[in-house]
């Protein structure tokens, strides 16, 4: 199954979560963001991966994912 365009947006938010420090997070700001950047944000939020609607902070299950997210793109940038 392809990745679809709202999983490459999913991806491409949680890829710019900073992955060292559990206190820094990222703000999707709606007016500024591209809707497919805001509508990732919110998908993120429902899925329990981010701590607001638009960005904070990772939870756990969300650190894990930008684990997987950066191993994968070193995998496919190899």
């Amino acid at each position: 199954m392809p990745f679809s365009d709202d999983h490459l947006a999913e991806l491409n938010l949680l890829a710019q979560f900073p992955s060292t420090s559990a206190q820094e997070g990222i703000k999707v700001h709606s007016h500024t963001a591209a809707p497919e950047t805001v509508k990732a944000a919110e998908h993120l939020f429902e899925r329990g991966l981010i701590s607001q609607k638009d960005g904070g902070y990772l939870t756990p299950l969300g650190s894990e994912a930008v684990e997987l997210t950066q191993k994968l793109q070193s995998i496919l940038s190899a």
